[in-house]
């Protein structure tokens, strides 16, 4: 950006000049009844299409009354709770979730076996491609690194463009599989060019889960337990599918019903949830607690952390947001499903990872602080605690640096949105196009001797 230097003088004189002219009237939001965050006036999402993917359940609704329940997550018609239960301390749910989220039916044992060929086959990039592109241009941010490869990835292809569904399925399940490799290398060729640490490249084994192969490409030492992967593939399991209206994978919907490639859709999605009001909450969550521990002397205080936390509430602590990360869900309320699992998940490894302090500590957090935000918003409708509550703390018991948080995030998503992809091609709906009104004022045009500023 030096090169912007010589303008600073003109940018000072416009910004000077236009002020707040950019600023829309607030009132005329409500004047045109528009849909902002294409939410209702109550938050609930606005109704832009219909799926078969997966249904999030907060609430029940009798006689137009909505009534809070405690949460439900459905992937193609099956509740994740079952899914959960029924992977048996399995390494492979994530693959399991993937073959269900793109086929719309629970894999058999063979079909299973045969699938997790696939992505092991899959799995390895380009042939120098880890050269050639990622440590060439090494990023700051991995998300920048997943999206710049996967444009790249499209010169790859020798039919990028073909929208058929088995092609694009076949994109989309590479992608999937390589996701992995691409973030862990990515991280070490940030680490090897901007923290001066060896270079440290392994090799997927196509024998191992994307959990296994997750711990495997980021560990010096390449050596993981078994529970750290069952927990680290339950956290993919969890992050793989949210419903059609979140952020990203209605960006999956409006991109693709464009009727462009699955690259450049798959680039959006990510862009999409590179921005931290969407995928970067967990590492808020542990941010937050970082600022925490530097406040508060006792951990099992309750009455500094409930000082604390009432210190946040009041816009006077952290980042002054008001908000206590972790807690509250726009769907959610009695519970999130997700959180209720990684929750038992995140007990039993910080056992093993010596972190049972550090659990207790969440778990105050949790408890005390959906108290307060209820006596501070004076609502009866009752805050849970939300999947970024413990993600974060399992990603840091894994070892999982910051840097991958929101990456971890993509790795597991990027089956769900090519779920949705597939679903938007094979349904051939209309180009999304909603609408924005002009509330501007229509001017004469000036000749360039008549403009002054």
């Amino acid at each position: 950006m030096e090169n912007w230097n010589k303008y600073e003088e003109l940018i000072e004189k416009y910004n000077a000049l236009c002020g707040d002219s950019g600023i829309i009237d607030q009132s005329l939001y409500k004047e045109f009844d528009v849909k902002r965050g294409l939410r209702d006036s109550d938050g609930k999402g606005v109704l832009t299409g219909l799926t078969e993917i997966s249904d999030v359940v907060g609430f029940k609704t009798e006689n137009g009354k909505r009534t809070p329940i405690p949460g439900e997550l459905y992937f193609q018609g099956y509740n994740v709770m079952d899914l959960v239960k029924g992977f048996h301390g399995s390494k492979h749910g994530f693959e399991e979730t993937t073959f269900l989220l793109l086929f719309g039916e629970l894999p058999t044992e063979t079909e299973l076996e045969e699938f997790m060929h696939l992505m092991g086959d899959l799995r390895p990039l380009p042939e120098n491609f880890n050269r050639d592109v990622i440590m060439k241009a090494p990023s700051r941010s991995i998300m920048n690194v997943l999206e710049r490869c996967v444009l790249t990835l499209y010169s790859y292809d020798d039919d990028p463009d073909n929208n058929e569904v088995k092609h694009v399925l076949a994109q989309s399940l590479s992608l999937i599989s390589r996701f992995p490799v691409i973030a862990a290398y990515g991280y070490q060729s940030y680490r090897h060019k901007y923290m001066d640490s060896s270079l440290v490249i392994h090799r997927p084994k196509p024998e191992l889960s994307t959990a296994e192969n997750i711990l495997r490409l980021l560990r010096p030492d390449p050596k993981f337990t078994e529970l750290e992967a069952q927990v680290l593939d339950i956290c993919l399991v969890l992050h793989a599918e949210h419903g059609g209206g979140n952020n990203s994978t209605f960006t999956t919907h409006v991109i693709s019903s464009t009727d462009t490639d699955t690259y450049s859709t798959v680039a959006g999605s990510l862009g999409s949830l590179k921005g931290p009001r969407h995928g970067g909450a967990n590492l808020k969550v542990q941010q937050m607690f970082a600022d925490l521990k530097s406040e508060i002397s006792d951990w099992e205080s309750d009455a500094q952390i409930r000082a604390y936390l009432r210190g946040i509430l009041n816009k006077e602590k952290f980042d002054r947001s008001g908000l206590i990360y972790g807690l509250g869900h726009a769907v959610y309320s009695i519970s999130d499903p997700r959180a209720v699992i990684l929750k038992d998940y995140a007990r039993r490894l910080s056992v093993e990872e010596g972190f049972e302090k550090e659990f207790e500590l969440y778990d105050r957090v949790e408890r005390i602080g959906k108290e307060l935000i209820m006596k501070n918003r004076d609502i009866q409708k009752p805050v849970c605690a939300n999947v970024d509550l413990y993600s974060g703390l399992v990603y840091t018991m894994l070892r999982i640096p910051m840097e991958l948080f929101t990456p971890m995030f993509a790795i597991a998503r990027i089956s769900g949105w090519s779920a949705h992809r597939i679903e938007e091609l094979v349904n051939r709906g209309k180009i999304i196009r909603p609408a924005y009104k002009y509330v501007g004022e229509h001017r004469d045009y000036l000749s360039i001797e008549e403009r002054i500023w």
